[in-house]
């Protein structure tokens, strides 16, 4: 008996495996036909907060906004294969040090989260994330991992994805943000359910700054040429 259920269990998980290359493999060319998981679990909990989204291809969003999540989130983006080990060595440093805990998750990292996982701080919830990463980084260009980074990032409660967020805080198009727009964006989105671009606190303002000198020592938006 325990000699079947093993059997059952071991065709079950390799069952899950497959089937999570396949989605991931699918990704490459279908839009997430349900948004995200995320969106998914904020519409369970919050069911009735109306949701705002509006999908947008990667060339309908202004490069402001792209290289402003990237000199926010993860410099490194175009050259690393999912992971920034030298982020992480930094943020474990941080931590042992500091009261305040600092993450390293790459843009790749958080797409494979929002997109495939749920909510949660747990090692195997990690574990699998970085199993959905090293296939994301195998099928998707760095410009498709982008593109559905923009799309279903939370921006505030129930506004999911950049053009939402720029109709709901700006009243503009994704394509129309400005460089002070777009760092505001991308100053909130640590914690986009509490801080606000259009009404920003201290630390967001302070923030979006330190995203503007960052992107001038990338190169501006010629920067934007090193993803494939």
């Amino acid at each position: 008996m325990l000699k079947r259920i093993l059997i059952i269990t071991k065709k079950g998980i390799i069952g899950l495996m497959l089937l999570s290359i396949f989605a991931t493999l699918i990704m490459r060319w279908v839009n997430p036909p349900f948004g995200s998981m995320l969106i998914i679990e904020r519409k369970i909990m919050h069911w009735n907060t109306p949701q705002q989204r509006i999908w947008k291809d990667l060339d309908e969003i202004s490069d402001n906004i792209k290289i402003a999540v990237i000199a926010s989130e993860d410099q490194h983006f175009p050259t690393h294969r999912g992971f920034d080990f030298k982020a992480i060595h930094l943020a474990l440093s941080n931590n042992k040090n500091s009261k305040k805990i600092q993450g390293a998750s790459t843009i790749t990292q958080q797409v494979a989260k929002n997109i495939f996982l749920w909510p949660s701080r747990s090692w195997i919830r990690k574990g699998i994330e970085s199993w959905f990463t090293l296939w994301i980084e195998l099928f998707w260009s760095k410009q498709r991992i982008l593109e559905i980074y923009l799309n279903c990032a939370e921006w505030g409660e129930g506004i999911f994805g950049i053009e939402a967020a720029s109709q709901h805080y700006f009243n503009v198009s994704a394509k129309q943000l400005t460089p002070k727009q777009a760092s505001l964006l991308a100053a909130v989105l640590p914690n986009p359910r509490r801080w606000s671009p259009i009404t920003p606190s201290g630390r967001v303002q302070k923030k979006a700054k330190w995203i503007q000198a960052q992107i001038r020592n990338l190169g501006n938006n010629s920067y934007l040429k090193k993803l494939r």
